[in-house]
């Protein structure tokens, strides 16, 4: 039976597609946004997917008094928290904003879950927490030592609901370190599409494809890989939407509180990802080779084997369908826009 689920920052890029999957699980969700980096018009295009309207509750996971209400008004089962700040650049530049953001905001959250006896929770963490490893695939029991002020709050994230948890037996988490989303829903009418500029590469990329960018400047082209570039495991966006959905599923069904990956288990460097999306468009994209950004590991992608033990969580696609996915999203954008 459907249960009735909170998403906290759910007009976001993985909020969204997660609204979808849930739904079509039968389950009914909500989604909780400020709408400060999502556009407004997120509910709309859900509705014209799911055909069911949208509940949206307006609402900032800062305002402690307003989260709290939004609880107390409902009747949730669950949350899935996405509502963070998530740019590893502008996080160095307002550690006081991210922590306001991502650490405050989650503690008024569960305060709120607690106080209204809701005690299950999906935390999006991030692959960021890892930091720079060398040991590839990396395992969830590889040292966390993150170094941008995003992934040490991801990580504050993690350790401050894991004492929850030790504090109230009853309380269930299921943390999600996910690697690089990327691509869109098969309809076209979500992806990814923050306010803020983008600073993923495959949305750059699509910028580079409609003349929005002369070319795309490559971090570096001298890393130990087979083509110099730096790798990175790419998950389709509808496949990290799934995985959220296992997670809580397996919380719901009574089970223990969890910690996995969710990405492919396979790298692919950026020269690969620009080749693909080059084979999807139809022609060469250009590009420049700069220097490396200071911290930038040459490989990064996950151990996979916890999730599927765990979950039963494997990813279904592959670079390919995440680069279709997102052009057919970006060029009915610029067809609408």
């Amino acid at each position: 039976m459907g249960k009735n689920i909170l998403l906290t920052g759910g007009a976001g890029y993985i909020g969204s597609h997660t609204y979808v999957a849930l739904f079509e699980a039968g389950h009914s969700v909500t989604i909780l946004d400020n709408f400060e980096n999502a556009k407004r018009d997120v509910p709309d295009r859900l509705t014209q997917i799911t055909s069911r309207s949208t509940p949206v509750i307006d609402c900032d996971i800062r305002d402690d008094a307003a989260l709290m209400k939004s609880f107390r008004d409902n009747e949730f089962d669950a949350v899935i928290h996405f509502a963070a700040k998530k740019s590893v650049s502008e996080g160095d530049a307002d550690p006081v904003g991210y922590y306001r953001s991502n650490c405050a905001g989650l503690i008024n959250v569960a305060s709120a879950m607690r106080a209204c006896d809701v005690n299950v929770i999906v935390f999006s963490s991030s692959a960021s927490v890892y930091g720079n490893t060398d040991k590839m695939p990396i395992a969830e029991d590889a040292p966390t030592r993150p170094i941008s002020t995003y992934g040490i709050t991801k990580l504050f994230g993690e350790q401050f609901l894991n004492r929850v948890v030790s504090a109230h037996p009853d309380f269930r988490v299921g943390i999600l370190r996910y690697f690089n989303p990327v691509g869109a829903h098969s309809s076209g009418l979500i992806g990814d599409d923050p306010i803020t500029p983008a600073s993923n590469l495959v949305p750059l990329i699509a910028k580079v494809a409609h003349g929005k960018r002369e070319s795309l400047d490559i971090y570096g082209g001298d890393y130990p890989t087979p083509d110099g570039t730096a790798i990175r495991d790419y998950i389709h966006i509808a496949d990290l939407a799934r995985g959220h959905l296992l997670s809580l599923e397996a919380l719901l069904a009574e089970g223990n509180s969890h910690l996995v990956n969710l990405g492919t288990g396979k790298g692919y460097s950026v020269l690969e990802a620009i080749k693909s999306y080059s084979n999807v468009v139809g022609r060469d994209l250009p590009y420049t080779i700069v220097d490396r950004r200071p911290g930038d590991p040459a490989m990064s992608y996950a151990e996979t084997t916890k999730a599927r033990e765990t979950l039963g969580f494997e990813a279904r696609y592959g670079l390919k369908e995440m680069c279709e996915s997102d052009w057919v999203f970006d060029r009915l954008q610029h067809a609408v826009y």
